[in-house]
């Protein structure tokens, strides 16, 4: 290849390159909000209702129940997971604007992919998780006589639903934002061996 053809290469991959790095921060942006959405709406959920349980006389005696996502451990590690996962997408923003001379021969794009590797496993585990007992809330399991909740706490099975999908909606960006990333990092490897070549 000539003098010519390197040039033409490298010209074509500064352009998808930056193409490229106009479409990380914005998927960036999408993940952090899903997580963020999901932390609050699930670190806010809580609904209290209650129950006449027996008169006496002519007295009722009421039983006040509330539900709170603190009262499931699932719920909670879901919580602390989108929280972090909320901090590394903030992180790994900031990380975007850096310019590219604190990179240590790569190092840095390989720290980054691994660290969204983690943070989809970690969310996922925990959106997993509270799914399972959201399950369990919705249906009960009439095996182990696991009574059902929602048919009495609505709008906290509601809630706690759509922290779910926003979670998995973050999910789904984090895995984007991986793929994009593993593949900007092959397209460099391939043109600095086609430069060495």
């Amino acid at each position: 290849m000539g003098e010519e053809g390197q040039v033409k290469v490298l010209k074509d991959s500064i352009e998808r390159r930056s193409r490229v790095m106009m479409v990380v921060p914005l998927l960036r942006v999408l993940a952090l909000v899903a997580t963020a959405t999901a932390t609050i709406a699930m670190a806010l959920n809580k609904e209290a209702h209650t129950f006449v349980v027996a008169t006496v006389g002519n007295t009722p005696v009421k039983l006040t129940l509330t539900a709170k996502f603190q009262h499931n451990p699932a719920n909670v590690m879901f919580v602390i997971a989108n929280g972090v996962a909320t901090l590394h997408s903030l992180l790994m923003l900031s990380l975007c604007f850096v310019s590219n001379k604190y990179d240590l021969k790569g190092l840095r794009s390989v720290t980054v992919a691994t660290l969204d590797m983690m943070m989809i496993a970690l969310v996922s585990g925990a959106a997993t998780a509270t799914v399972f007992m959201g399950e369990l809330a919705r249906h009960g399991n009439s095996h182990a006589r696991w009574n059902k909740i929602c048919n009495n706490f609505e709008r906290y099975c509601n809630q706690g639903s759509g922290a779910i999908a926003a979670s998995y909606i973050g999910i789904l960006f984090l895995m984007i934002v991986f793929v994009v990333n593993i593949f900007k990092r092959e397209q460099l490897n391939t043109i600095k061996n086609s430069m060495c070549a």
